[in-house]
């Protein structure tokens, strides 16, 4: 659900808004937020067959952070935001990844 959804469905059941459980819009965000979830999903990612995703591969950020103009004091801040959505997502990717093993496995 989006916050457009979010605020309809409040708006036909008549209830009030509460701003804390209603999900984040894009312009919610600041615009270095914006800018380093683009640069997330610019890289590359690292993937093999028995282990899953790994993470992403850092190799063109430097570039990125030139071509997406990320200033200097901005750099340490991206760099974080960037390392936090690579460990949401390799944290996702083995669960999936065991939940599939621990299905294969009931199915034997």
């Amino acid at each position: 659900m989006n916050k457009d959804q979010y605020l309809r469905m409040v708006e036909q059941t008549g209830e009030e808004i509460d701003w804390d459980k209603c999900p984040p819009d894009a312009e919610d965000f600041p615009d270095i937020v914006l800018t380093a979830m683009n640069i997330y999903y610019s890289l590359g990612d690292r993937i093999f067959p028995d282990i899953g995703y790994i993470g992403k591969d850092f190799t063109n950020l430097p570039l990125l952070m030139k071509v997406y103009h990320v200033d200097s004091y901005e750099v340490e801040y991206v760099t974080d935001l960037l390392l936090w959505l690579d460990a949401r997502t390799i944290d996702k990717s083995q669960k999936a990844l065991k939940a599939e093993m621990d299905r294969i496995k009931r199915k034997k």
